[in-house]
């Protein structure tokens, strides 16, 4: 499916359901007795039920961390986890996965869960949220006050002077607020999270043509986590053709699910543009869905120049990734993300930071 101008990856004309019948492994007073997770919170489980106590995560899976590194802080930091011990619950126990396969990976639920976040019900998540994940809502365009529910303050929009772009000539930026990982030659990749676990190209461009022509191409791969600013920006100027819609199912792309199974990135419903850039030729960027988020929606115009750090589009609730792929021998990462990403650890950076620079083709900067 291609489309150009704003798409919706994830449109739904009538409000989704979920099955009638949930899972029968959870009884009515199993759930309401369970501990497992804190009610009191917004929570991405808080579905009104829940994993009975006696099937918490193992000591080992819940003292596990996220550990990334602040390229501002200058130092490695612990991620707090929004929605942690159900994150944990579902890839780290039996039942867990068993609810993953046949319920929790499938759109309906995505659907069901961005639905829900749309009720007007979701506003009073929205103080406790912004005091629990320390944000600034100074950054706001709007006051919090303003938000018609938890959904619109997702993807709410930040003041130009919150994230200002790199604006040097040979520069590129990071596409969105996140996590980031690279990879600057796809064919000598030692793995992204774990050493030697990688993702099939062929599988996530889904053309193998296109996968070849980038086979020692560059990857950026860049996490947002639900406390994120939720909307994507372009890392080059250029101009972008149609996106294409990928389908596939919407696992997690947290860490926890990714050491697991690094072919999520590659499996999960996804939308690839392609970006003719006048200095490095064509640049494929790619958003990728996950478990709540209700969509991926597109806010450029298809064949209308875009400068360097302008909005492509947002993600509806729920944690999502981008990724961006250079052509063979064109960019030069900076030395602190290549660096984390030798040792399988995120660098914390923003939208519009400064996240390498264009080589030319004698292999010259630009």
């Amino acid at each position: 499916m291609t489309s150009g101008g704003p798409v919706d990856a994830n449109a739904s004309v009538i409000p989704p359901r979920l099955p009638n019948t949930l899972p029968q492994w959870i009884t009515v007073s199993q759930a309401a007795s369970s501990k497992l997770f804190d009610q009191t919170k917004t929570s991405a489980w808080d579905l009104g039920w829940h994993p009975s106590a006696h099937l918490a995560i193992s000591e080992k899976q819940a003292m596990d961390e996220i550990v990334y590194y602040d390229r501002y802080l200058q130092k490695t930091c612990v991620e707090k986890v929004y929605g942690d011990q159900a994150l944990r619950w579902t890839y780290g126990t039996l039942l867990g996965r068993v609810s993953l396969n046949t319920l929790v990976k499938r759109t309906v639920f995505s659907h069901w869960y961005g639905w829900k976040m749309d009720r007007p019900s979701t506003r009073q998540k929205i103080v406790p949220f912004v005091r629990d994940y320390e944000l600034d809502a100074n950054e706001f365009v709007r006051d919090v006050d303003d938000f018609a529910n938890f959904n619109e303050f997702f993807y709410r929009e930040l003041k130009p002077a919150a994230r200002p772009v790199d604006t040097r000539p040979n520069s590129i930026v990071f596409p969105a607020d996140g996590r980031h990982l690279c990879v600057p030659d796809l064919s000598r990749s030692e793995g992204l999270f774990i050493k030697g676990e990688m993702f099939d190209l062929a599988t996530l461009v889904d053309n193998p043509a296109l996968a070849e022509e980038y086979a020692e191409g560059s990857l950026l791969l860049s996490r947002l986590c639900p406390v994120d600013y939720h909307r994507f920006h372009f890392p080059v100027a250029g101009v972008p053709g149609p996106t294409r819609l990928i389908n596939g199912p919407l696992y997690s792309v947290n860490p926890i699910a990714l050491r697991q199974n690094i072919q999520i990135l590659a499996t999960n419903k996804r939308c690839m543009t392609e970006v003719q850039t006048p200095t490095i030729g064509k640049v494929l960027v790619m958003e990728i869905g996950a478990t709540c988020v209700g969509s991926i929606r597109q806010t450029y115009r298809e064949g209308a120049p875009v400068a360097k750090g302008s909005e492509k589009g947002y993600f509806r609730f729920g944690g999502s990734s981008t990724i961006v792929i250079f052509p063979p021998g064109r960019v030069q990462f900076d030395s602190d993300l290549i660096e984390n990403s030798r040792q399988h650890r995120e660098l914390y950076a923003r939208v519009g930071d400064h996240l390498g620079v264009t080589i030319h083709e004698d292999g010259s900067a630009s």
